[in-house]
């Protein structure tokens, strides 16, 4: 339940706020959502057919179906957390529905419709999408519990590990 709202409301958000721009900003257009931030922040319709940054702009299928194997293993990977795991399945969540975002761009556009324009001028320039920012925050939480968990495993040495868990539940079959 948790993993189905978090894939969803990153899915379904990324997909709203992308129809918005492709229906109020024309391609490279940019506005200042809150002025006082420009040129920090901005809002640019952009394409992009590579990976994240622009990075091999014509790998487009590549990344399709890199996506598709991520996605099918963070949900292999889901099977092995442990039962009382919470922010993990919210996390792997965030990362599948960003990455179901990015999918249904390259699939329906052929690019990935990106639009969020964060500057330092002279030194950095980044555009990206909610679904890339879904990624990002959905990997820092799967590391931030897979340390915090760690951290307590060590802590508590009778603690079972996941793994054992994990192998426990394929023994029982």
């Amino acid at each position: 339940m948790i993993l189905a709202g978090s894939l969803s409301l990153a899915a379904i958000l990324d997909q709203i706020a992308k129809s918005w721009v492709l229906s109020n900003l024309m391609l490279y257009e940019s506005i200042q959502p809150v002025p006082a931030l420009a040129p920090f922040f901005q809002l640019t319709r952009s394409s992009n057919t590579g990976a994240a940054f622009g990075i091999l702009p014509m790998a487009g299928d590549v990344f399709l179906i890199l996506a598709l194997i991520i996605v099918a293993a963070l949900m292999w990977y889901l099977r092995s957390l442990p039962a009382d795991s919470r922010l993990a399945p919210f996390a792997i969540g965030l990362v599948i529905g960003g990455a179901v975002g990015n999918i249904i761009d390259r699939l329906q556009h052929g690019h990935v419709i990106d639009f969020i324009h964060y500057q330092i001028p002279n030194l950095i320039s980044n555009v990206s999408n909610l679904a890339d920012h879904a990624i990002v925050f959905g990997v820092m939480l799967i590391f931030a519990e897979s340390l915090w968990r760690d951290r307590i495993y060590r802590e508590t040495p009778s603690a079972p590990r996941t793994m054992d868990r994990a192998r426990e539940k394929e023994d029982a079959r």
